[in-house]
């Protein structure tokens, strides 16, 4: 299963890509329709901001899979094998109920307020919107509940990719 879960991460990231060069393709035209042209697009800076927001939410699922969230490994890497393993259980036991409070909220959200349009997109259902948070939330719930069970078990495996850069370009 986690061969064809990593699969639907990678195809997560390419849509990440995509929206990201929507969105800067987007803003561009933007930018040039008011500083070229001298007339403005009603509805660009709007759908902007759903893209930024999307951008967010489905790069949140790679950096849950790929363990890339902010942590404090520096504390928890000294602490001792089973105490290590208590501390990361709670914390993924958080992360957890954060995730179904994002999927079972994000689902009433979407269900409550789909009918809505958008300001200047007449056409576009805030359905379609908010449709990131359920998703997002069910598939990182997913990634949650399977590291969970490997740190349960004693199967959790380091990082993907290493070491995260530290922030500092002396090394």
């Amino acid at each position: 299963m986690d061969k064809y879960f990593r699969r639907l991460v990678d195809w997560v990231e390419v849509w990440t890509v995509l929206l990201l060069v929507l969105m800067v393709l987007l803003v561009s035209l933007g930018v040039f329709y008011r500083y070229v042209l001298n007339a403005s697009l009603s509805w660009y800076d709007e759908f902007a901001s759903f893209l930024l927001v999307w951008l967010t939410f489905y790069g949140a699922i790679v950096a849950c899979y790929r363990r890339r969230h902010i942590g404090f490994e520096i504390v928890v890497d000294r602490l001792m094998p089973n105490t290590r393993r208590i501390v990361e259980l709670i914390a993924e036991s958080c992360v957890l109920g954060f995730q179904a409070v994002l999927l079972y909220h994000g689902w009433l959200l979407m269900q409550r307020m789909g009918d809505e349009t958008t300001v200047s997109l007449v056409w576009v259902r805030m359905r379609w919107i908010y449709s990131v948070l359920p998703i997002t939330g069910g598939m990182m719930l997913v990634i949650s509940l399977m590291r969970f069970v490997r740190i349960a078990t004693g199967n959790e495996k380091e990082k993907e990719g290493g070491a995260a850069w530290s922030g500092s370009s002396s090394q």
